[in-house]
């Protein structure tokens, strides 16, 4: 995963704008199996808030950030970073799949299909892959955002970074009363910043496309979360609707 974010930082991270703030990589240095990385002061940038809790503001700029991150690297094959970004994928988490077994069979035998589906989309792009609260940096209004950690960082669909994100911000309750205004916000942000960046893209099939598979990211990130830890805090009433439905559909 250190590799993984040297290459980014190294490769890919010049390439974000201020939309899709970052902090600079400043140097790098190996030294065996070690290695350096020397990243710019986030704090000292203009960043020096973290946050537990989402307020309006702040929720606006994450959703906007990962619009603009997705759009800027729609299409890109990743070379150097993860085949699939995220850390709870299928293919890396054999030991919470198993335990589906008994604990859930019914979401344990849709578990390859929730993988195949996420990975056919025809719209790749890079997914930070641990897109949480707890990883975005704050200006003191809250207003603007920039992100940190890229351990995890690779192709996939960017509804694994907008699901993953939501259910780090909200319980049970706030996670269904925010779903349609946080993804009709990501959607209006995704399309400007496409337009702007790849405007060849057919930004209608893509919406079309990424809606339809949110419900899917969603479900795949409650299939890892109650294989590890079924008394987890976020395996709750509204994953489960949400599962169930993607199951019988």
């Amino acid at each position: 995963s250190y590799a993984v974010e040297t290459n980014w930082y190294q490769q890919y991270a010049a390439r974000c704008s201020a939309a899709a703030r970052v902090p600079q990589c400043l140097a790098v240095e190996r030294a065996g199996e070690a290695v350096i990385i020397v990243l710019e002061d986030l704090d000292a940038a203009g960043y020096p808030r973290r946050v537990a809790t989402v307020r309006a503001a702040e929720l606006a700029a994450c959703v906007q950030w990962l619009a603009a991150f997705h759009a800027t690297f729609l299409g890109n094959a990743g070379s150097g970073l993860w085949e699939t970004g995220s850390y709870w994928h299928l293919a890396t988490r054999p030991d919470e799949l198993a335990v589906l077994q008994t604990e859930d069979p019914d979401l344990h035998a849709v578990a390859q299909v929730l993988d195949t589906r996420l990975k056919d989309s025809p719209y790749q792009t890079l997914v930070h892959g641990d897109a949480k609260l707890a990883n975005f940096c704050f200006s003191q209004e809250g207003t603007a955002v920039a992100a940190v950690d890229f351990q995890y960082v690779g192709r996939g669909c960017g509804m694994k970074d907008l699901a993953y994100f939501i259910g780090s911000c909200f319980d049970e309750a706030a996670c269904a009363a925010a779903e349609a205004q946080v993804l009709d916000d990501y959607f209006a942000a995704l399309r400007t910043a496409v337009n702007e960046k790849q405007p060849t893209v057919d930004i209608d099939a893509l919406e079309a496309d990424w809606r339809a598979l949110y419900p899917i990211a969603w479900t795949d990130f409650h299939r890892f979360l109650k294989g590890w830890s079924p008394g987890h805090w976020k395996v709750h009433g509204y994953s489960e609707a949400l599962a169930r439905s993607v199951i019988t559909s």
